[in-house]
């Protein structure tokens, strides 16, 4: 494989440090914009804030769609407490320990950006002992503590901070000497890295596409509904970009392209799985296949739709999933080597 990991590793850091959850993604689309104005590669912009990026094939009647989503897991404010705490709203999937202690920004309607910590109601055990480690951890239980000095719901009103705000997580991104990317946001992000990089490595190398080839970049998957309209009136085949899930009794790993065979909405296309699971032997690429319970993706979404497409779905495997999660290098160059291969079959 003769890929840049240090070019995917600049896409991968500048997404993860762009705030996006599902609802607030104007500014990563403005960047992945922006490298594709620098790429001269041809993309639109649907209704909603997708991006599709189109590279023409051969056959332009028949069309191929990879999908990543840009959006993220996040809060929103619901209130703002008597002692100007903040009390918020979920926003996508996942446990409140996950972010207990977490570092955040609330950025108000007008921009302005305010720090602060997500902490349970009872944070100290000196003061509480087993109530607060006992206590459920709930959205009802949780709040943000303002690195700011509010005593009261006007204090905190005063800076411009009203229910509705979006709540913004610290990634903690890093990058390891061995390899790991550990961040929050991996899902989906690392993958939007890996398609922006294909794009890249299929145009700068003039490979042939067979097919018209689309890269859809959805912004409300977290949701439900990234890739339930818009598709390419053309499209036959849709790939959905997202991650691999390691965990107790399951086959995914961090260090190979993870190939779904069925998530909660169902079993995905058996004949573009053999395809995937056929272009991994052929180029010897690492892969794993498996099952996940609890999974929906873009794919899932364009099905409940109603378009009439062939499905599948692959990525990285990202440990952790909607927590401080974290994949390897070697997983993100085996799910980008079976994209480029799978583009010009």
């Amino acid at each position: 494989m003769n890929y840049n990991i240090d070019e995917i590793k600049n896409y991968l850091n500048s997404i993860l440090n762009i705030p996006s959850p599902s609802g607030c993604t104007e500014k990563v689309m403005n960047y992945i914009k922006g490298e594709l104005d620098l790429l001269k590669v041809p993309y639109s912009v649907t209704n909603k804030g997708c991006v599709i990026v189109t590279l023409e094939g051969k056959n332009k009647n028949y069309g191929r769609v990879f999908s990543a989503h840009i959006d993220t897991l996040g809060a929103m404010v619901k209130g703002v407490k008597s002692s100007g705490a903040l009390s918020f709203s979920t926003i996508g999937g996942y446990m409140m320990n996950s972010i207990e202690g977490e570092n955040c920004i609330v950025e108000t309607l007008e921009g302005h950006q305010y720090t602060g910590t997500i902490q349970s109601i009872k944070p100290s055990v000196h003061i509480s002992g087993d109530e607060a480690r006992e206590l459920k951890r709930i959205p009802d239980n949780m709040e943000i503590m303002l690195d700011e000095k509010v005593f009261s719901k006007e204090d905190s009103k005063k800076l411009g901070i009203d229910v509705g705000d979006f709540v913004f997580f610290n990634t903690r991104t890093i990058f390891t000497p061995s390899g790991f990317v550990k961040s929050r946001h991996l899902d989906d992000k690392a993958s939007a890295a890996i398609l922006l990089y294909t794009i890249k490595y299929l145009k700068e190398n003039s490979i042939e596409l067979p097919y018209n080839t689309y890269f859809f970049i959805s912004n409300y998957e977290e949701v439900g509904h990234g890739a339930s309209s818009a598709l390419p009136e053309n499209t036959k085949e849709f790939i959905a970009v997202d991650m691999g899930a390691p965990g107790l009794e399951q086959n995914s790993s961090e260090y190979e392209v993870c190939i779904c065979a069925k998530d909660s909405s169902g079993p995905y296309d058996l004949e573009t799985r053999k395809k995937l699971i056929d272009i991994c032997k052929e180029y010897n690429i690492p892969y794993k296949v498996d099952i996940y319970p609890y999974y929906g993706s873009d794919a899932s979404a364009a099905l409940r739709a109603g378009w009439d497409i062939k499905t599948g779905l692959i990525g990285t495997g990202v440990f952790a999933s909607h927590g401080y999660e974290r994949t390897h290098m070697d997983g993100i160059l085996a799910t980008l080597d079976l994209i480029v291969k799978y583009c010009s079959k």
